[in-house]
């Protein structure tokens, strides 16, 4: 079996049995809910974690800035890992759409719990710090 390299949309290509998957997929409008795929994936993975809902998203990015904005208020502050993609490939999106400002810890894409405890108690005294993120293993740093 050939491995699938989820590091991002690009890396790998669909194969031709792909390919005829995706022709033959059951389609419809996901904003109106009306795609069977996509909704037959949400209710699995929601299944699958014991959650009521899950929304499936195309991209690293789009779930990162979700996250960040259901998690956070416009002015809260994000501790991020150094080289993390929030922090490093999303164009200041945190900033712009959420309103957050990173602290960076760690090394290498990951931070340990005593980095965070230390930055989330000490750090900010103006601001409240409401979301940590790190890199996947995939990421610049460790993949």
């Amino acid at each position: 079996m050939t491995p699938i390299d989820l590091r991002s949309d690009t890396v790998t290509r669909p194969s031709p049995a792909m390919r005829e998957a995706m022709a033959r997929a059951d389609v419809g409008d996901d904003v109106y809910g009306e795609d069977p795929t996509v909704n037959r994936l949400q209710e699995l993975v929601a299944a699958r974690l014991g959650k009521e809902a899950a929304l499936f998203v195309p991209s690293g990015t789009m779930a990162n800035q979700i996250a960040l904005r259901s998690l956070t208020e416009p002015g809260d502050g994000a501790i991020a890992a150094r080289d993390a993609h929030v922090y490093l490939y999303e164009g200041g999106a945190g900033a712009a759409l959420a309103g957050v400002q990173f602290t960076l810890i760690g090394s290498d894409g990951a931070f340990t719990p005593e980095e965070l405890r230390a930055r989330a108690s000490s750090a900010w005294r103006t601001r409240t710090t409401a979301a940590a993120a790190g890199s996947l293993p995939s990421s610049r740093c460790a993949g």
